[in-house]
């Protein structure tokens, strides 16, 4: 009997080559090709999209792609308005964020509705996940239930049972008879999502694969498995605190700038349908130095947040500079301009920055709320509570316009906020209720802020 044919496959992005070499010909990393023995077929790893003959695109049809709901209105909104027929959806994020438990609500709401479901199990038993639906209130007689780790006996079951949606939990447990390597490895990764793939586009089938991701905060496995799935979800949140965010990172049928707020609770996730409200829920020191509300935006969603600054004489030799929640290298520039325009002499001053919640901006429109919240710190003057502030800011000091000021605004005014500080720019609706102040540099802004 001859022996298996090996070829050498790279851990990031799945180059494939005959001979170990020492950088990887498609990501140029070094060290990082593996080697493992190569399926029998492989036709197995190609993904079928039809047998059909070529069209003009003329004659391509431009009706929307069939969406079903999934019971859960943050999880519609990521996907871009629901599940789309024959898709297959990457969910990833860090060990007990919650993966698992969002999957098996969303099994439950949709097979509540008289919809066959098959929940895929490789980490857990089938009794197990019978007491976490006990707990979340999803157990319905169409939800089936199968822990299994060979992707073989998960296809045919599939084609038993006839499901809406089949949830995969999660590909690094699955493996193929096919390829000796261990579940988990490059080979087996790519060659059970590339017949996740096929299953999905062949029988029309939605589903959601789960994955794990790795130290750096990237999904585990191959790169070139994030280009095969057509949506890739991202779970993130702080252990230690109540609320999650889903982020869509890739979307074949929607947008990628839209997320998703949960709260997690003992029953479960929880939608988090005003999260302005969510996240100020306790802003109680409002007349305190250091402290100022930005709007910001999430895909269409405005979102107000509460931006920290703490600033104090250092009692090293090099001062301190951390952040969390903002960029660490804007902040020092944004320092720059404060110490160059306006006098701030924070050189020789430790400064920390944080966002309140544990959210990440990263639009520039919020560059004058950490401008604000480090002069009122460093000058001890509190903002007023009542108080907004938004705004690109440049090196020469001045204010840049910011787009979807009229959402921002109107979310403001919605949440008892009177004052809004922000660049002049055209098209600025008059919101009652709401003073609008716009300014042309920082300096002005700062005159409008702390009435100098």
């Amino acid at each position: 009997m001859s022996a298996k044919k090996t070829g050498y496959y790279c851990s990031i992005c799945g180059h494939y080559t005959s001979r170990w070499l020492g950088r990887c010909a498609g990501c140029g990393e070094w060290n990082t090709y593996v080697e493992e023995a190569m399926p029998a077929g492989r036709s197995n790893s190609r993904i079928s999209a039809g047998r059909e003959a070529p069209v003009p695109v003329t004659q391509v049809s431009l009706e929307d792609e069939g969406r079903r709901t999934t019971g859960m209105a943050e999880l519609d909104r990521v996907l871009g308005g629901g599940l789309v027929t024959g898709s297959l959806v990457l969910l990833g994020g860090d060990p007990g964020i919650g993966k698992s438990t969002l999957m098996l609500q969303v099994a439950g709401a949709i097979s509540s509705g008289s919809s066959r479901v098959l929940y895929v199990s490789g980490e857990e038993s089938a009794r197990q996940i019978r007491l976490r639906a006990d707990r979340l209130g999803a157990v319905q007689p169409d939800l089936y239930l199968y822990a299994e780790t060979d992707l073989a006996a998960v296809e045919k079951q599939a084609a038993v049972v006839s499901p809406l949606l089949m949830v995969v939990d999660s590909i690094q447990t699955m493996s193929s008879a096919d390829l000796d390597s261990s579940p988990g490895s490059v080979g087996q990764v790519r060659e059970c999502t590339a017949r996740l793939m096929r299953l999905a586009k062949e029988h029309s089938l939605p589903v959601f694969v789960v994955g794990h991701v790795t130290k750096e905060g990237m999904i585990a496995g191959p790169r070139v498995m994030e280009h095969m799935v057509d949506v890739v979800l991202y779970f993130e949140g702080e252990r230690h605190q109540s609320f999650r965010i889903l982020r869509g990172v890739k979307n074949r049928f929607g947008s990628t700038n839209e997320i998703g707020i949960f709260e997690m609770s003992g029953a479960g996730l929880r939608e988090v349908t005003n999260p302005s409200s969510f996240f100020l829920l306790d802003y109680e020191h409002r007349d305190v130095a250091g402290s100022v509300v930005v709007p910001t935006m999430e895909g269409t969603r405005p979102l107000l947040v509460e931006m920290q600054a703490l600033v104090s004489p250092t009692s090293f030799g090099v001062p301190r500079r951390m952040t969390t929640g903002v960029d660490h290298n804007r902040t020092a520039l944004i320092m720059a301009v404060l110490e160059k325009r306006l006098g701030l002499l924070l050189g020789n001053c430790d400064a920390y920055v944080n966002v309140v919640g544990g959210v990440h901006i990263d639009e520039p429109a919020a560059d004058l709320g950490v401008a604000a919240a480090l002069a009122s710190s460093f000058r001890e003057r509190a903002i007023g509570g009542d108080t907004v502030v938004l705004g690109e800011l440049g090196l020469t000091g001045e204010l840049r316009p910011v787009s979807a000021v009229e959402k921002r605004v109107r979310e403001a005014a919605r949440l008892g906020f009177r004052r809004c500080i922000m660049p002049r720019q055209k098209d600025v609706p008059a919101v009652p209720g709401l003073q609008i102040m716009q300014a042309s540099t920082l300096a002005e802004a700062f005159a409008f802020l702390f009435a100098l």
